[in-house]
């Protein structure tokens, strides 16, 4: 046990510039405070006693500000930094060494049973604000840029942007269909269709299309 909380501890101090010492993270991180009480609550779940389970974490989120089901799995050394407004949902996986910044939503999108929250691989950021809702997966070392609404799958080693998100770096790398100049924006690619069937309409009733004369 004390093995695995230092591990968590270390794994902090690493991530967080801020944060001077061990007992600083202990006594004073909320987001720290949370998986501990996490790790009790899906203790009690596990072993089914679900009323328990859930009192441990409503009290930790009337304490923290962080909600996370004691149904979720979660790997080694998460860090929810900040975490003010962090909500993991039931069916939540996420694995180690994973990341979220403050306001993040790993959620659902409707009431159906089953798989419904997302699924975080390892090494994986999420930036503040940012919303990851439905049963798919964010594959390792992948980063979710603040305030993205992500509602499909996102590749190993890639950068997710925007709402909707869409991939912009892969290994990296900017995808030859994602670049700035390229985009396939669709909104646009819909305005263009638009204008260019307005310009052939107009051609068609013109006077010079149609041999009549201006008066």
């Amino acid at each position: 046990m004390f093995k695995r909380l230092k591990e968590e501890l270390d794994s902090i101090m690493e991530r967080d510039p801020a944060a001077r010492s061990r007992l600083e993270v202990y006594f004073l991180y909320s987001g720290f405070k949370a998986v501990r009480a996490y790790r009790r609550a899906n203790w009690f779940y596990r072993h089914n006693h679900k009323f328990i389970a859930r009192w441990i974490s409503q009290s930790a989120r009337r304490r923290t500000g962080i909600e996370i089901h004691p149904g979720a799995t979660i790997g080694k050394g998460l860090f929810i930094d900040h975490g003010m407004g962090v909500v993991i949902g039931e069916t939540t996986e996420i694995g180690d060494n994973c990341t979220l910044y403050q306001c993040v939503t790993l959620g659902g999108t409707g009431k159906e049973h089953g798989k419904r929250h997302p699924t975080l691989g390892n090494n994986v950021m999420v930036g503040s604000g940012a919303k990851i809702l439905g049963p798919f997966k964010v594959g390792d070392n992948a980063r979710v840029a603040a305030g993205a609404v992500v509602l499909d799958e996102v590749p190993p080693n890639s950068t997710a942007v925007g709402v909707p998100a869409r991939i912009v770096r892969v290994n990296g790398q900017k995808p030859a269909a994602l670049d700035q100049i390229h985009v396939a924006d669709p909104v646009a690619q819909e305005l263009a269709r638009l204008s260019e069937r307005i310009a052939e309409l107009e051609a068609k009733i013109s006077p010079s299309a149609t041999g009549e004369r201006v008066l």
